[in-house]
């Protein structure tokens, strides 16, 4: 191992260990007082700003800073409430989550697999897994595996101990595209975080911008004529959130599958761009989401 990545895993362990003693509600509030307080000073909030202008050009600036505050609060309250996902139950109050939407839910598990989950990055959308596994959904996810490989066993570990099992993970590339699609094959569940930039995905608009999008939930779908239930997490509060779930699409049976995969993941985008206008502070602006020829154009 790296002597770098010798201590970034020793600095990740001691960090998960520390907020682990806490309770979930105050490991989660010095999470967003952490990195609220750091991250705002770091020079890639500059590129929130520049997202943030582009999308949502009626925030003044005083409104986008806020949102950019509130993007590193939700962002320190994710990493801190990692080591509580196994005892992150569902309730009606307190640390935990709610479901909105179960009946979606509910009928997917009683039909079986294949079937997809799309998703985005809002929230603490590590609880995704935790929750469906109440309907009996055992979720595989395409994910891009963390440089440092002893890093990524150790998130690895924390999500199967939340699980109880080893959860299903693909890393993102071929030889995880194949694995994904055996699972569907076999008749799992796929859940897919679609809101980021793949440079070799298609150009599909969101918020008025074109974006290349992944297109293999799209793909998938088609391929296996499975429905895509849209999904996502909203924060209520300190290790408090909500999942909501909502119909499975209406998947287009054209003929012509370069079109019907634009028409669903425009629809996608359509989705995710509700979610995050409904609730941009728990949207990571800080990624390059669009090409800076489209950002560009907005002063």
């Amino acid at each position: 191992m790296k002597p770098v990545h010798r201590i970034e895993f020793f600095a990740a362990r001691l960090f998960l260990r520390i907020f682990r003693l806490l309770s979930p509600a105050t490991a989660s509030n010095l999470g967003g007082l952490i990195a609220r307080q750091i991250g705002s000073r770091l020079p890639v909030s500059r590129r929130a700003d520049v997202n943030l202008r582009a999308a949502l050009p009626e925030l003044d600036d005083a409104a986008r800073r806020a949102v950019t505050f509130g993007v590193w609060d939700n962002l320190g309250r994710v990493c801190a409430e990692f080591p509580h996902l196994s005892t992150m139950k569902q309730t009606a109050s307190g640390p935990g989550f709610e479901i909105e939407g179960g009946a979606h839910l509910a009928a997917i598990a009683a039909r079986g697999g294949p079937a997809l989950f799309v998703t985005l990055h809002q929230a603490n959308w590590e609880i995704l897994p935790v929750a469906l596994a109440h309907f009996g959904i055992e979720l595989g996810f395409i994910y891009r595996a963390a440089a440092n490989r002893a890093v990524d066993q150790l998130i690895l570990d924390l999500r199967a101990e939340a699980l109880g099992v080893r959860p299903k993970m693909f890393p993102k590339g071929a030889s995880g595209a194949r694995g994904a699609y055996a699972h569907l094959a076999r008749g799992g569940y796929l859940c897919m975080l679609v809101d980021q930039k793949l440079n070799d995905g298609i150009e599909v608009p969101f918020f008025g911008m074109n974006a290349m999008t992944a297109p293999a939930v799209a793909a998938f779908a088609l391929k296996f004529r499975c429905p895509i239930i849209p999904i996502h997490v909203e924060r209520l509060g300190p290790a408090r959130l909500r999942i909501a779930a909502e119909a499975p699409l209406t998947l287009p049976a054209t003929g012509d599958r370069a079109a019907d995969i634009k028409t669903i993941m425009i629809e996608v985008n359509r989705r995710l761009e509700s979610w995050i206008r409904a609730r941009p502070a728990e949207w990571l602006w800080l990624h390059r989401r669009w090409p800076k020829a489209e950002t560009a154009k907005v002063k």
